[in-house]
Parts: structure tokens; C-alpha cells; sequence
């Protein structure tokens, strides 16, 4: 089974380092994935976040074309009811028209925030009732056809033309994105890192039970993002684990802030909650390249996946990168390469 390792990045805060250099190592570990024949990078989109400070993947992506000449780029993604439909097909199409062919529109729901910061984005409280026919607006708008007489979008058009199109993703942690994935015959990434894989063998049964063919994609085409990280050795990984670790049983608490380094991590745990932190280091994709590689094909081949799509946090960016290096180099990726 052939499956591509792509990347997604965050741009997680740390402590310690200013968030423009977060926003920064984004653009860096861009250009990295490329040389070491990573498929696509994606950038997601979080409001207000004290651990994840990018919000506005489409600039991002711009910065990343620029630097870039092959690796796919993509949001992952834009969290459509916030906006105007028209508005993201023509900002989409700017960034196909700086990196033609490469650029991937992945869509989702949830608000990437609080539900006051969700208002503040856009007032209407109802906007999310409405994605179904936003995505289907955009994927007009994104490809060049023109919406039907009748339409208020009738004769209006996304600019730049030009003979490619972005190609629009559909994301999820749910069953919802999968059911109107299938309806509408794009390709769904379902986001395992958010639910630690809860739901994901439900909502990809769904996607291929349903899937319609469209003009776009014939057959389901399914992504699954993971977070995952390696390191030399285990005992290093488990290390450097330490920082997510901490921030994961935190964020049970309702305190959300930046990474903190791993020799700062640990604090006294009460019973249940060194049960959960046991739980999750067991379960958790990290360890030597060998161990997180052979992990990942597994989990591919279980779920019949596509595509991985990795995500690492740690508090040290030469740490990620070398997380994704290892994996580079454990699968022996090259341009253009699959597993």
C-alpha cells in the first residue's frame, strides 16, 4: 500500500521565543519538508489561541509559495463560516496564481476559537448552519464556473483565472465533515491528532460508503492527520515528549499557554491524572524513527489511509526539525516521493 507523508504546522507557541519567530520556523520547516520530499504542507487557522499563534494561513501560504517550488501548500484550514465565500475564492486564487498547481483549499467548520472570539470574527451566530452551500459557492467560484441564474453569484467571478484551480479538502474530527465530503466528492482529512484517533474508523467507513463521484475526484481520497515525533532514541522522544505532554493534561484543567520546555514539564500530578499521562505516553506516536515509522504504517494500513499527515510540537524548533528529518529519512522520501 502506497501511502504520501505530508506536514501540517501550527505554528505552536513557546516559551521563551517571541511569536514572530514561531511564524518564522513555519517558513523555515516549509522550505525543509520540500528538500527532504515531504508531498504537501498545510497551516491551520486558530483565533486568539495562547498555544497556537497562526491565524491567517492564507498569508502564510503566500510567504511559503515564495520560498517553495514544488512541495504542495495548503490551510488545514480555513474556517469558512468566518467569511465571505467569495472572498476566500479570490484569495485562493492569488495564491494559485503564484504557485500554480500547488495550492490546496482545505475547509472545516469549527470555529478555531472561542465562541466569543467566533462572534467577534463574524456576529452572525448562524453562519455555521449555512457551510453546505458556502463550500459549494467556493467550489464554483474556486474553479472558474459560473452559480446558476437565479443565484445572487450568477455572472460574478473569483479572480485571477488561469488554467489551474486550487483543489478543495474537506476537514473534519466528525461525522459531519465526512457525510458532506462524500455528498459533495472531495477529499476528506480527518484530524486523528484532535480526538486521538476517537471516530476516525466511523467517519472514514462513512466517507467511503457514501462517497458520489465528482467531475474532480472518482474515488474516495482519504488524509488522516497525526501527531506524531521522533527523535535518535526512544528515551530522547519520551524527553522531549515532556512539553506536549504537559500542556495536554493542562489544557484538561482549562489552562492553555505555550509550550514549556521539557526539563520544566513535569509537575505533581494527582492519581487520576498520572493514569491519563500514563495512558497517553503509551499511546502516543513517538519514539526513534524506527519505532514512530513503524507506528505510522501500521495506523496507515489499519485505517486503509491515503495519505499521514504529520504535526510535531516541541518546545525546541531544532527538535521538530529534526522529528520530520528522521521520518524523511526512515522512509526515504524523496521529491515527488511515497512511503
Amino acid at each position: 500500500m502506497s501511502v504520501k507523508l505530508s506536514v501540517l504546522d501550527q505554528s505552536a507557541a513557546a516559551q521563551g521565543r517571541g511569536q514572530d519567530a514561531t511564524i518564522r520556523q513555519t517558513l523555515a520547516l516549509a522550505e525543509q519538508a520540500e528538500a527532504w520530499g515531504y508531498h504537501r504542507f498545510w497551516v491551520s487557522e486558530h483565533h486568539s489561541h495562547p498555544s497556537i499563534v497562526g491565524s491567517a494561513p492564507e498569508v502564510l501560504m503566500a510567504a511559503i509559495a515564495a520560498r517553495t517550488q514544488r512541495i504542495r501548500i495548503g490551510s488545514a484550514g480555513v474556517m469558512l463560516p468566518h467569511y465571505a465565500a467569495l472572498k476566500v475564492a479570490e484569495q485562493f486564487r492569488v495564491l494559485d496564481a503564484l504557485a500554480p498547481g500547488r495550492i490546496d483549499l482545505g475547509v472545516g467548520r469549527a470555529p478555531g476559537s472561542d465562541g466569543r472570539t467566533a462572534q467577534l470574527l463574524n456576529p452572525d451566530r448562524n453562519a455555521s448552519e449555512r457551510f453546505p452551500q458556502q463550500v459549494m459557492e467556493m467550489q464554483a467560484w474556486v474553479s472558474g464556473h459560473n452559480l446558476p441564474p437565479g443565484h445572487p453569484g450568477h455572472n460574478v467571478y473569483a479572480y485571477p483565472q488561469s488554467e489551474t484551480s486550487p483543489d478543495v479538502w474537506m476537514l473534519g474530527s466528525s461525522d459531519y465533515g465526512a457525510q458532506l465530503a462524500a455528498h459533495l466528492g472531495l477529499p476528506y482529512a480527518f484530524a486523528y491528532f484532535i480526538t486521538d484517533g476517537q471516530g476516525a474508523d466511523e467517519a472514514l467507513q462513512i466517507y467511503r460508503e457514501t462517497f458520489r463521484p465528482s467531475v474532480g475526484l472518482q474515488r474516495p481520497s482519504a488524509a488522516l492527520c497525526v501527531w506524531a515525533l521522533a527523535a535518535d532514541t526512544d528515551e530522547e522522544a519520551l524527553r522531549l515528549f515532556e512539553s506536549r505532554a504537559r500542556w495536554k493534561m493542562d489544557r484538561n484543567l482549562g489552562r492553555i499557554g505555550a509550550l514549556m520546555p521539557p526539563e520544566e514539564a513535569a509537575r505533581d500530578y494527582s492519581p487520576a491524572e498520572q493514569f491519563a499521562l500514563e495512558r497517553l505516553r503509551e499511546s502516543a506516536l513517538i519514539g526513534s524513527a524506527a519505532t514512530v515509522g513503524r507506528k505510522l504504517r501500521q495506523l496507515a494500513a489499519r485505517l486503509e489511509v491515503d495519505e499521514l499527515v504529520v504535526i510535531t510540537w516541541t518546545h525546541d524548533p531544532a527538535a521538530q526539525m529534526r522529528s520530520y528529518e528522521l521520518l524523511a529519512q526512515e522512509f526515504r522520501l524523496t521529491a515527488n516521493s511515497t512511503l
